[in-house]
This record gives structure tokens, sequence and C-alpha cells, in this order.
């Protein structure tokens, strides 16, 4: 064999190689902000990781379109936020995933906070689960595991890999917990009161001894009741909670007739449904974010 078809030989070797290679990376399909960062965190080089939702997109207001379903479809791992968040359309997405496709509610795997059936709905409706996990380090920290061991088990040939990209991004949230703790601590316990657009605060208020007043209920269609408005305006006036916060995805037009009527200010907008622009590109990002914007406006 000459040398020149020993150098196509070569290359014809090495293309393949490269495209074994290129295939053998696990396509990884998210429904959740935070789930494509630990996703693309945890596997590094060997994920694909197709983020669905994108920052800044209100995953409660979300679609199916044939063009997301089209990446799920060809994914090997789904991932979903759970508890409920994707219940619009999740019976259409597992319909039409193929068998081989996996599908994982992180979430359902974490410990839930639930929320009681309000007033005035029909007194058989069952408690509800909240599904903003993420807004606990802790849980996060959780689903970050889940998600090492859902790659481990697909490709444990680099499970290494996994164990290693898993290792190194709860590092980074050991050291975020630490500074939130520090952060928090600057105001005074008579102060955590939280007024939000949404209910989407209740692991965060769980875990830094926050009271969560809320306009809207756990998800961002429910509308509040003049009852429910008057309420939380009387709250406010009563405990002299200095500000009250909009969130990145909401109008935020009974916000602001809320500040009217109680006196209370726009202490800032929040990042409440996941990552989004600006400050809130990462999670860290995120949470220091949030957690500044919180204490600051109600110290």
């Amino acid at each position: 064999m000459g040398l020149a078809s020993v150098s196509r030989a070569f290359c014809v070797c090495l293309l393949l190689f490269s495209t074994a290679k290129l295939q053998a990376q696990i396509k990884v399909a998210s429904f959740s902000t935070v789930l494509s960062e630990i996703a693309q965190k945890v596997g590094g080089k060997n994920v694909v990781v197709t983020s669905v939702i994108k920052p800044g997109q209100d995953p409660h207001e979300y679609q199916l379109t044939p063009g997301d379903l089209s990446a799920a479809t060809a994914s090997d791992l789904v991932l979903l936020s759970g508890k409920g968040m994707e219940a619009t359309y999740l019976r259409n997405l597992r319909d039409a995933l193929p068998k081989q496709v996996q599908v994982l509610a992180v979430g359902d795997q974490l410990p839930s906070l639930t929320k009681g059936a309000e007033q005035g709905k029909d007194a058989e409706n069952e408690a509800t689960q909240d599904p903003h996990w993420w807004n606990s380090i802790s849980e996060t920290e959780r689903a970050t595991a889940v998600v090492r061991d859902a790659l481990a088990r697909l490709d444990g040939q680099h499970a290494a890999d996994y164990q290693a990209g898993a290792t190194a991004y709860l590092s980074a949230l050991k050291e975020l917990e630490s500074w939130v703790k520090r952060k928090v601590a600057e105001l005074p316990r008579d102060r955590r009161i939280l007024v939000t657009s949404h209910d989407a605060f209740q692991y965060f208020a769980k875990d830094y001894g926050f009271q969560i007043d809320s306009i809207e209920g756990l998800t961002t269609d429910q509308e509040p009741s003049v009852s429910h408005v008057t309420a939380i305006i009387a709250e406010i006036k009563k405990q002299g909670v200095k500000a009250i916060f909009l969130e990145n995805t909401l109008n935020p037009k009974v916000s602001v007739e809320i500040t009217r009527e109680s006196g209370a200010k726009i202490g800032g907008s929040l990042y409440a449904d996941g990552l989004g622009p600006g400050d809130g590109e990462t999670y860290e990002g995120m949470f220091r974010h949030n957690v500044t914007t919180i204490v600051d406006a109600l110290k």
C-alpha cells in the first residue's frame, strides 16, 4: 500500500473515530432552565443539552411546540422540573416520545412542600405540591445528585466524569449557600416578610426564615381575588413591610396598585421561575440577585 493510500485510510479511520465519539454524547432535552445548567455542568463534554425552555420564559405559560417535541424525541434523556410544573402538556409529551427516551421528573425525587386548597374552591381539592424547588440551594444540590445518577446509568463508561462534574458543581453551591446565609443575616428576622407577585418562594422562605405573602397562587395564571388583594394590603400595613417584589416574567400591574394602597415601595424584580437574562443567566447569578434585592430592599 502506497503512502497516499495509507494516509487516506488513516484519515478515514480518524473521521470514523471522531463521528463515533460525537455520536456517543448523551443528548439531553431540558424543560427547566436550572436543570439545563445542572446537566451541562455535570455532563461536560459527554453531553449535548438542548434547553427547550429558555431563560426568561415563564414555564407556567409554556406550550409544547412541534420543534420542541422534535428535540425531545431525538434525545436520550428528557429532564422535567416535576411536581406538576409540566401538567398541561406532560401526557402529550410522554405519548409522543419513543420508548427508548428516558424521562426524568427531577423534582419528583425531592422532598415536597405543599399548599392547601384555596378558600372558595371545592373543599375536596387536594393540597398542591409547590414546584419551585430551585429556590432552595439544598434542593438544587439534591437535584444535581439525581441528574448525576441518571447520566451515569445511561453512560456508565463516563460515570467518573459525571461524579467529578457533580462534585465541582456541588462545591460551588456550598460556597453560594455560605454567602446567602451571611447576606440574609443582615436582615432582622422581624423584617423577613416577602411579598411577591406569585407564590414561588416557599422553599426559599423555609430555608431562611421568611414569611411569604404572594399576590397570585403557585402558578402565574391564578388571578388574585379582590378580597385576597385587600388582605395583602392590610397585612403590609400591619407588619410595616417596606417593599414588595415584582418578577421578571409577570405583568406588574396588580403589584403597582398594591404599592399605591399600602405605602410599600417596589423593592425590585426577582427571578422566580428559573434563569433569566442579565444577572440571572446562571443559577449563582440568579440566587445572588434575588437575595441581594430582597435583603437590601427590606433592611
